[in-house]
């Protein structure tokens, strides 16, 4: 019997030397999605459009949910509906132009995730305001570099940032004006006054707008929605211009999926919860999707170390999240079991035998396991989760098979990046097949570009490998006022190239399988830039030479250390194992523990952040060199060739640290 495929060759693709042939989703073999049809006539085009949507199908109903905090308590969820977020919004809208922010001008958006925060993202979209987040885990010098770049002048923070912005007063000229989500204390007032800095809470500006409406002038789908930097590379964050199309495509693909029966398309009986962070674009296309169907968003209390108490309380029907996250449920979840022991231990076993061997019948759900073993870890997520989508970074099989075993819930693997709105791949509705990201977005198409020295090409057999380029409605148009960052990422004809190494399965799905580019993401999302950590390791007095690796299903990092032979003999005279040789010494577990505990110390007083610092090392006597393959003729780390080298004791090391 043939194959179901997911993915066809474009028709009539000229052929490219050093290069595979693009693909497309069998769902949209002659045409990209661009738009998506209208509830009521025409299409939507933007995401003012899809607002509007949201606000049809709701019929009224709840939007926007959050648990008020009284005396350190939180408390249940408060809602406000469509139609009063509707106004609130247009009225917030009005305000900001009455405040001098004129159509396309930047706004940013300084805070964790809360109602107001979304209202104002839609505010711009009503009035064609360009939004740009702002967030603080890279650090003040990033905040510098984003507000400076966009001459940003308005800056909506909660209380705690925009106290944060006003300390920075001095490196932010442009910045007049801060409004901020709550009250605006005496002491905020106060400092905001001595910096010439004019300061307004959100619901006065809300106020003004709605006793002096102003006609708002609405975007197209060309106009830019947001421009959204991203961490991607050492150094200076990168800001990734992206239009209305850019998101509206991505939405639009999704509809056309849940029309053939691959995805779903929520209702004004979901519920999503919003934690992720609103900074990045895998949360924000979350909520456009929600929006368009008119779900119900409920917002983390701002903790998440708490935020399955809030979840157990809002019940999601929807749970978008990343890897961090599911491996942390599943690994809660065996090692109760495994403390249990005994009956319970058999029970979970064989329960969960069965359901991952009607897994490949494509059947979820079983009537008796599901209440007698599962029905508590279902309860975890607020046991009425019908959805779960994974995406920021790779999500190992074992763990996509355990949600679906417990939670009798479609999973879906998602694969994107800022530069594309997240937007890329998703697996189907019905595939159970781990591993796999999907085919191509209906918005996109995707193609394969050989890349020699990793020995990835287009012509491997059995299946073609190669960096991941796509071309299409979801793809960015450049980084802001970075035309040569631009011209390195895009190219004459529209390609983007990912830095991610894929490779094309026998049925047209994507598989993500390596880096082409020094920079990988953790379990957690977070980018990492191993030469940056390893040239400040190596200033350390007992290293010669060091080599950092994180694996994408892991979220710390380890570490091959070789080293300095001088400096170790100095340090094994005073701790009495001078009379062991260099290679004695390298093998000494002492040796080990000290290497580890010094270079974490040394990291963090070199202002590496936590998810910098080597969870575990293996030292190692033999140099990198030229001679052993481990070196460029310009003593450049070959880190392919390290990584396999040092294979087996990396996996050793994370056994270690689990």
């Amino acid at each position: 019997m043939a194959l179901q495929m997911f993915s066809n060759v474009v028709p009539n693709s000229p052929e490219v030397a050093g290069e595979g042939k693009p693909r497309r989703s069998i769902l949209c073999p002659e045409k990209l999605v661009e738009n998506y049809p209208s509830s009521k006539s025409g299409v939507v085009a933007t995401l003012y459009e899809n607002f509007l949507e949201g606000v049809h199908h709701s019929q009224g109903k709840e939007f926007l949910g959050h648990r008020p905090i009284v005396n350190g308590a939180p408390q249940g969820y408060e809602w406000q509906t469509y139609d009063k977020v509707k106004e609130r919004v247009t009225a917030f809208g009005a305000g900001l132009s009455h405040l001098g922010l004129p159509t396309t001008g930047k706004l940013g958006i300084f805070a964790i995730n809360r109602p107001e925060w979304t209202m104002s993202e839609l505010a711009g979209y009503e009035y064609n305001y360009i939004t740009v987040p702002l967030y603080d885990t890279l650090g003040v010098t990033a905040i510098e570099y984003i507000v400076n770049q966009t001459e940003m002048e308005i800056i909506i923070a909660s209380v705690d940032k925009a106290s944060i912005v006003l300390n920075m007063k001095a490196t932010l000229p442009t910045v007049k004006t801060v409004i901020v989500m709550g009250e605006v204390t005496d002491a905020l007032a106060s400092e905001a006054k001595q910096l010439d800095v004019n300061i307004h809470s959100w619901t006065d500006v809300e106020k003004n707008g709605r006793d002096r409406p102003v006609e708002a002038v609405h975007p197209t789908a060309e106009d830019i929605a947001t421009i959204c930097y991203t961490s991607g590379t050492t150094g200076t964050p990168k800001g990734a211009v992206l239009t209305h199309k850019n998101f509206v495509s991505t939405i639009g693909s999704f509809h056309l999926m849940a029309k053939h029966g691959k995805f779903f398309i929520p209702s004004s009986a979901d519920t999503h919860v919003s934690y992720l962070p609103l900074a990045h674009v895998f949360e924000r296309l979350c909520q456009s999707v929600m929006i368009a169907g008119g779900a119900r968003i409920g917002y983390y209390q701002g903790d998440t170390l708490k935020l399955l108490d809030d979840v157990v309380i809002l019940q999601p029907t929807i749970f978008a999240s990343v890897p961090r996250l599911f491996n942390r449920i599943y690994d809660k979840v065996l090692a109760g079991v495994q403390a249990k022991g005994g009956i319970a231990a058999f029970l979970f076993k064989r329960a969960y035998n069965t359901k991952k061997a009607n897994l490949r019948k494509g059947i979820l759900e079983h009537a008796l396991w599901d209440k007698l073993v599962f029905g508590a870890i279902r309860a975890r997520l607020g046991g009425k989760v019908k959805h779960i989508v994974s995406g920021s970074a790779p999500i190992s099989p074992d763990v996509m098979d355990f949600l679906r075993i417990c939670f009798s819930a479609d999973v879906y693997e998602g694969y994107g990046q800022t530069e594309q709105g997240a937007g890329l791949s998703m697996s189907y509705r019905g595939d159970l097949t781990p591993g796999q990201v999907g085919p191509p977005q209906l918005c996109v198409e995707v193609k394969l570009k050989d890349i020699p020295s990793m020995n990835y090409t287009s012509q491997d057999k059995p299946f073609p490998r190669g960096e991941i380029m796509l071309r299409g409605n979801s793809v960015f148009s450049g980084y802001y006022k970075s035309p040569k960052q631009t011209a390195e990422t895009l190219d004459a004809e529209g390609w983007a190239s990912t830095g991610d190494v894929g490779q094309w399965d026998a049925q047209g799905r994507l598989v993500v399988i390596d880096r082409v580019k020094n920079i990988f993401k953790l379990a957690q999302g977070e980018y990492i830039a191993p030469e940056k950590i390893e040239a400040v390791l190596a200033k350390h007095y007992l290293v010669a030479q060091v080599f950092v690796y994180g694996h994408s299903l892991q979220a710390t990092l380890v570490g091959i250390v070789v080293p300095d032979a001088e400096t170790l003999k100095l340090w094994a005279n005073e701790n009495k194992l001078g009379h062991k040789t260099y290679e004695e010494l390298c093998a000494e577990p002492l040796v080990r523990t000290t290497l580890q505990k010094e270079l974490a110390v040394f990291g963090k007083e070199s202002d590496l952040k936590g998810f910098e610092i080597l969870k575990n090392v293996y030292v190692t006597p033999e140099q990198f060199s030229i001679e052993n393959d481990l070196l460029t003729p310009t003593f450049k780390l070959k880190r392919h060739q390290a990584k396999e080298k040092y294979d087996a004791e990396i996996e050793r090391m994370y056994k270690e640290i689990a």
